[in-house]
């Protein structure tokens, strides 16, 4: 199991993803993909990154707006695998030209 971030390491991790906020023990980011066909390419991109990480986020589809929830249930709380997958949907949004 991976051990939980205390409060100043979550901050300082959030400083590096600053598209993200932290909701109690999970972090968020909300996308706008330009199509909603391209919001699914970003879904099945990150779904692929989650799948090779053993580290799946909770996603939500509106239309062209994507939100992605990450937290670590079995650690009860945030770890560096959320930061860690955090930034990969950064680049997989930022590829897809949703931000």
């Amino acid at each position: 199991m991976a051990d939980t971030l205390d409060d100043a390491a979550v901050a300082d991790r959030l400083r590096d993803l600053p598209a993200w906020t932290r909701d109690g023990d999970q972090i968020r980011r909300r996308v706008k993909a330009p199509s909603f066909l391209a919001g699914i390419d970003v879904v099945t991109d990150v779904a692929r990154a989650a799948e090779d990480a053993d580290h799946h986020p909770d996603i939500d589809i509106r239309w062209r707006t994507l939100a992605f929830a990450l937290s670590t249930h079995s650690a009860g709380g945030l770890t560096g695998k959320d930061f860690d997958l955090a930034a990969t949907i950064d680049a997989i949004a930022a590829r897809h030209g949703a931000a």
